[in-house]
């Protein structure tokens, strides 16, 4: 009888702890979105990787629950959404476990994968009603492009066309942009629309983006879909471009255009795209996120000079005007966004030695809360950081003209042969006339480590305080 009652107590509790389960936040869905090149499948991976291999020595010293001894173990389990790519851990694994590794493939849409991490409470009610509680992390992959997108909602067809001819006029796309604008300049914008003309400017302006993403490294590509079109490829809704002669168009006559008219279709397939694409994405995905994060290269545009950096600020300025919850906000006025915590990553670590960690940090801070000010975020708690999902390089020092001087040493990942370099100083500070004229950055791109033991979790820099600051006040 004894027994009995043992077990029907001991099933009360199992059931009382499930119930407590679904009504306590034990579920975080986590956004995971990066500026151009800023590694961010290689970040989920190793995300994913320190968590399920946490008992193999994968030194998440800043993550309390680890730290505490409170962390059990970690494991994917099945994705909530069905209909919704998984991301391909296994693959992305395979890649950096190679005899010569290489970075895994960067995802081109939207991707999910879910995993249960097994804890022991300390301070949440569940430790009165189980010895173990479990939280569910559903991680959302997406590209940074269609977080882009999102100011879109805000603009009309003019507005928008009119912030990317300034974009245009400007170095370094100006130079590879001039044909276009000359070809969009000469149209006439009431002509009758042509398709094939609309699919060959559109075509072209597709290139353009690609260009200025992949070979000069820009961050700010608008519309996002044009480059990572997916479904959509051909479709006529991504067949439109900016209209860049705007000051020459008569207000009322462009008000009166009809949408079989060259300026009216361009107009009436930018609303399509902002309610069909852009709209229905925060719509079906953005609201049930609880935490973001967004990764950020600052390192390549440092390399590459004062327009480039001037870029990612202007993409960071769009990405935070995203989270204004003021009463002007487009959130507040489209959405009931519950996100409540903003992590801003500054990617590559690794690449820069150790001392130079801290003035990442710093110059990312910059980056963020000088705009943050002047904009309003309720029950937001942002928090940058400088980090490695996955460390490439270890550190050292070398002699020089009798000097020691801290270097980073790796293998360059254009010609596989081993480096060691001193790749300069990051500013600490948004850099002025005076650093780009007088400071030389030499930043390389380097190849994964060779992995000695499948079995050890990847190595990184601050995971750990990235799994704190978005898991931490859900562990308790």
């Amino acid at each position: 009888m004894a027994l009995l009652n043992s077990e029907k107590l001991k099933k009360i509790k199992h059931q009382a702890s499930s119930a407590l389960n679904r009504v306590i936040d034990q579920h975080v869905n986590l956004a995971v979105t990066g500026l151009s090149r800023s590694g961010k499948t290689a970040f989920i991976t190793s995300l994913i990787n320190q968590l399920i291999n946490e008992n193999s020595d994968s030194k998440l010293a800043f993550f309390d629950v680890v730290h505490q001894g409170r962390f059990i173990a970690a494991k994917r389990v099945p994705q909530k959404h069905f209909h919704i790519a998984r991301f391909d851990y296994d693959g992305a694994i395979a890649m950096l476990e190679k005899t010569q590794p290489s970075w895994p493939e960067p995802t081109a849409g939207i991707s999910e994968i879910r995993i249960a991490i097994r804890y022991r409470p300390k301070n949440s009610l569940l430790k009165y009603f189980d010895e173990m509680a479990t939280l569910y992390l559903d991680i959302t992959d997406y590209p940074g492009e269609w977080l882009l997108d999102l100011p879109l909602l805000n603009q009309t067809f003019e507005e928008w066309s009119q912030q990317m001819y300034q974009l245009l006029q400007q170095q370094p796309r100006k130079q590879y942009a001039q044909d276009f604008i000359a070809k969009v300049q000469q149209l006439d914008p009431f002509q009758s629309a042509d398709e094939e003309l609309l699919k060959t400017l559109s075509e072209e302006y597709t290139q353009l983006l690609h260009y200025f993403r992949e070979e000069l490294g820009l961050s700010v590509i608008q519309p996002g879909r044009f480059i990572l079109p997916g479904g959509l490829a051909n479709a006529p809704i991504l067949q439109f471009f900016p209209y860049l002669n705007f000051t020459d168009i008569d207000a009322n006559a462009y008000q009166n255009a009809t949408d079989d008219s060259l300026i009216g279709m361009l107009r009436a397939r930018f609303v399509e795209y902002k309610e069909r694409v852009v709209r229905k994405f925060y719509q079906q995905h953005f609201l049930r996120f609880d935490r973001q994060i967004v990764l950020a290269d600052c390192l390549t545009p440092l390399n590459k000079g004062i327009e480039s950096f001037a870029d990612l600020e202007l993409a960071i300025n769009l990405i935070l005007e995203s989270y204004n919850y003021g009463k002007s906000s487009i959130l507040s006025r489209l959405f009931s966004s519950k996100i409540d915590k903003l992590l801003f990553a500054a990617t590559k670590a690794d690449h820069v030695t150790p001392e130079q960690h801290e003035n990442l940090s710093a110059l990312l801070n910059q980056l963020v809360f000088q705009p943050k000010q002047k904009l309003s975020f309720d029950n937001l708690t942002m928090k940058t950081l400088s980090i490695a999902g996955i460390k490439a390089t270890s550190s050292g020092k070398a002699q020089y003209q009798g000097n020691s001087l801290p270097v980073i040493k790796g293998v360059k990942l254009n010609d596989q042969q081993p480096l060691t370099l001193f790749p300069g100083l990051v500013p600490s500070q948004l850099p002025d006339q005076d650093y780009w004229q007088n400071n030389h950055f030499n930043f390389v791109e380097f190849a994964p480590q060779v992995k000695t033991n499948p079995c050890q979790p990847l190595p990184h820099i601050r995971m750990d305080q990235v799994l704190q600051f978005l898991l931490g006040d859900k562990m308790k």
